[in-house]
């Protein structure tokens, strides 16, 4: 064999060897691929384990399923943290509607990129990458292509979990409570390498979330922005708001967070135990976001902004549902609107924002053994401020 012939045929050996290693590794040992061809590496389905809802009652339980295989413009992504969104908590009890089961929750993915599809141009292996609360949309609409996918208006976006899918083997989508996830590219979002996987794990839902609402409202430094319910979302948002320069005011049922919020950089914090706390703030505001995710008094909340000011409610209640009082907003002149979560560009956005000037979410690490115990605390609003799963534990 001639020399050139030699090496060009040992470097082949040496890139499947290799290939097939890493993917035994990355994979931990599920498999994965099916044949190597002209480099290509060319994957079968992929097998994951995670916790799933058996129904809207019982407690997750460890569930061994399939993922599709990867595509051309997907990319596989090992999850090292994952974590918890009253979302979830809703989704599975079918407060929201009712679920197909069993249904993997989980939307604040971060992990590393193990494989990718001939096609992807966005991540490599060994990348840092995330995915938050959508997997896919038409990609032709008029919102798509203006970087609005949540608003897909043909499609709808695909929620990370539990929408009907045709390419997911279990027929529908499968969250990140679980130790992989095949995604196309283009709804991964690169994560620095300046913030921890751990710390952007939140930033996918609760970050965008807020993010989002806080920019269209076009804040300005010094103005005065309320911020009502400070949990996971909640806290995120005084961050923000203050990183933008923001006189911050927080308001919140549990005098136990009172310094934390202080901490956070909140000019002021309001123990709202009866609605006559409300009182002296009538009007003051600039803007107010609440992130209460139940049923609540909102046109007293309402009140706290100044005539033609803006009110968004991010939080979701059972049923999607509140009551609100159509003469409060007569006489206050305030206006209000909701938000979902935000495109892909935005969500980039905050990622990059949050991770370059060090806007931490505040997480408790958990063991996935720990799933439904912290499910009970968050909803007892014991949470401080975000459960994030170790999926190694999973």
């Amino acid at each position: 064999m001639e020399k050139g012939s030699e090496n060009r045929s040992r470097r082949k050996f040496l890139k499947q060897s290799t290939a097939f290693s890493a993917g035994m590794v990355l994979g931990g040992g599920l498999n994965l691929f099916a044949e190597t061809k002209n480099n290509t590496i060319i994957m079968s389905k992929i097998k994951s384990n995670g916790y799933a809802g058996r129904d809207a009652k019982s407690k997750l339980t460890v569930w061994n399923f399939e993922r599709r295989a990867v595509g051309n413009n997907d990319i596989l992504i090992d999850i090292k943290f994952s974590g918890i969104c009253h979302s979830d908590i809703h989704t599975i009890r079918g407060h929201w509607g009712e679920q197909v089961y069993p249904q993997v929750p989980g939307h604040e993915i971060a992990g590393i990129v193990a494989a990718v599809g001939k096609n992807v141009t966005k991540f490599k292996v060994g990348d840092k990458a995330g995915v938050g609360c959508m997997v896919g949309s038409c990609m032709k609409c008029t919102s798509c292509k203006n970087g609005e996918e949540h608003h897909c208006e043909t499609t709808g976006m695909v929620g990370t979990y539990g929408v009907p899918d045709k390419s997911d083997p279990t027929g529908i989508t499968q969250g990140g409570y679980s130790n992989n996830i095949v995604v196309d590219e283009h709804f991964a979002i690169r994560i620095p390498e300046t913030i921890s996987l751990q710390n952007a794990a939140p930033l996918l839902c609760a970050g965008i979330t807020t993010y989002s609402p806080l920019m269209n409202a076009k804040i300005q430094k010094g103005d005065k922005i309320g911020v009502a319910g400070i949990g996971g979302l909640g806290h995120l948002a005084i961050k923000i708001a203050v990183a933008k320069g923001a006189e911050v005011y927080a308001f919140t049922t549990s005098e136990s967070k009172r310094y934390d919020i202080l901490g956070f950089g909140a000019k002021e914090v309001i123990l709202v135990d009866s609605l006559d706390k409300l009182t002296p703030y009538a009007g003051k505001l600039d803007y107010m976001i609440s992130t209460i995710p139940y049923a609540f008094d909102l046109s007293a909340y309402v009140t706290c902004v100044k005539p033609y000011g803006h009110f968004t409610q991010v939080g979701q209640p059972i049923e999607g549902k509140l009551e609100i009082s159509n003469t409060n907003f007569m006489f206050s002149r305030v206006n209000y609107n909701s938000s979902l979560i935000g495109g892909i560009p935005e969500t980039q956005e905050v990622m990059d924002y949050c991770a370059l000037n060090k806007i931490y979410p505040e997480v408790q690490v958990i063991k996935a053994s720990e799933i439904n115990v912290v499910w009970d605390k968050l909803v007892n609003k014991e949470a401080r401020y975000r459960y994030v799963i170790d999926a190694e534990t999973i």
